[in-house]
């Protein structure tokens, strides 16, 4: 097993897994993929792509399952609905239908044929990836930040190297995967730590500190050799953190605090809480938004 090169690699690829049902917001995604539910003004994946392009990756990997082909179309061209705006002269509709067609050869698909874990998901990507390092994002997780998340932990990996891990606070270590500090470096302000473990979903008392894992990782190459002997772990399924803890002894690994807010879109209360966040946020809209919610509120129950 390499150690990392002390000298880091261009990040170009991001894996980002799509393949789950979304059981956690069904009936909503008995037919349409829970990637593709709008939060605000656009399917949540939209905003997931744009924090990877806005971080300088080159060409994005979809792990996907049976049924999730709208996704692939989504990110394809649709001649009828660009013909009919532009004979009706809507270009401010065009623009935004045409916004989410990617530069050509920049998108690839992997089937994963069988729902046998997030670790299971990243391994089908390895032949795309290459040896190459890479990023993997959640697209359960929205992370609102300026700088984007992945942007912020691009220059944090520009610095370090190695592998780089988002994590944020939470009150509630027990629900998520958290990780075990072991010293601050300077820089960054402190928001860069040097990490010894990682324990998923730890009993609170027992956690080793409230940082979770929010669904951004930055990984070098060496996983994939891992994850192909990773037995199952966790609910019976091939976990990305045991492979993780196993890379962690032979290679550096920090966690960033980074600047932002994660929204967990996995179940409802989740899902319409990142809705809220996102068209409140909106230049164009938030003020509306705010005014209608405010009035929602105040009649609720009446």
């Amino acid at each position: 097993m390499a150690s990392a090169s002390t000298s880091p690699r261009t990040l170009r690829k991001a894996v980002l897994p799509v393949a789950g049902f979304g059981t956690r917001v069904l009936p909503a995604t008995k037919a349409i993929p829970k990637e593709l539910l709008p939060v605000f003004d656009r399917p949540a994946i939209q905003y997931v792509v744009d924090e990877a392009l806005a971080a300088g990756i080159e060409h994005i990997v979809f792990v996907t399952g049976r049924n999730k082909g709208a996704i692939e179309d989504y990110f394809d061209r649709s001649y009828e609905l660009e013909v009919t705006l532009q004979a009706k002269q809507k270009t401010e509709q065009l623009a935004e239908a045409t916004l989410s067609v990617p530069v050509a050869g920049s998108m690839s698909f992997v089937r994963q044929q069988a729902a046998l874990g997030l670790g299971h998901a990243v391994w089908c990507a390895r032949d795309i990836i290459g040896d190459e390092p890479f990023a993997v994002m959640l697209p359960d997780m929205l992370m609102m930040a300026k700088p984007s998340c992945l942007a912020q932990m691009v220059d944090a990996y520009n610095k370090v190297g190695g592998n780089i891990i988002a994590v944020e606070p939470t009150d509630t270590p027990e629900r998520y995967g958290v990780i075990t500090p072991e010293s601050r470096p300077e820089n960054f302000g402190g928001r860069l730590i040097k990490m010894k473990g990682m324990v998923e979903k730890p009993k609170r008392e027992d956690a080793p500190s409230n940082l979770f894992i929010s669904g951004r990782y930055i990984l070098q190459p060496e996983i994939f050799e891992l994850l192909e002997s990773q037995g199952p772990g966790a609910g019976n399924e091939i976990q990305l953190t045991d492979s993780m803890a196993r890379l962690m002894g032979v290679q550096p690994f920090h966690a960033l605090e980074y600047d932002g807010t994660t929204y967990d879109c996995g179940d409802k209360v989740g899902y319409m809480r990142a809705t809220a966040a996102y068209a409140l946020a909106s230049e164009e809209h938030g003020d509306s938004v705010a005014a209608m919610m405010r009035d929602l509120l105040a009649n609720r129950g009446k």
